[in-house]
């Protein structure tokens, strides 16, 4: 019988389409949000990875310099969120094509 305080992580998660454009409608409504109002409504609201990858999305390395957040840590944890722990690090290792890829997208959605 398993001990009942052992954690069991069960099978990795893996994000489907529905979960990836629910993503892009929240960022991309997020980035109209800051674009209309600026950041003073939204930079201790919204959690400091979702700010990050907004910054990121919008181009704005003055707010990912404020966060010490880099392109590569924005990529690297959205990869995960976009596809998965397993497949993530598989386009980690490949230097993140497919999640920038994603970002592009969403960028000509956006307009920039």
């Amino acid at each position: 019988m398993p001990d009942p305080k052992e954690i069991t992580w069960g099978k990795p998660r893996r994000p489907k389409d529905a979960d990836r454009d629910a993503l892009r409608a929240d960022l991309l409504a997020k980035a109209k949000a800051v674009r209309a109002n600026g950041w003073a409504d939204f930079r201790d609201t919204w959690p400091v990875g979702r700010v990050a990858v907004v910054a990121y999305l919008l181009n704005d390395t003055d707010v990912l310099t404020d966060l010490e957040e880099t392109e590569a840590t924005v990529l690297s944890r959205t990869a995960a969120d976009l596809f998965g722990f397993t497949a993530g690090r598989k386009d980690n290792e490949k230097g993140l094509p497919d999640t920038q890829t994603w970002f592009a997208t969403l960028r000509k959605q956006l307009g920039t």
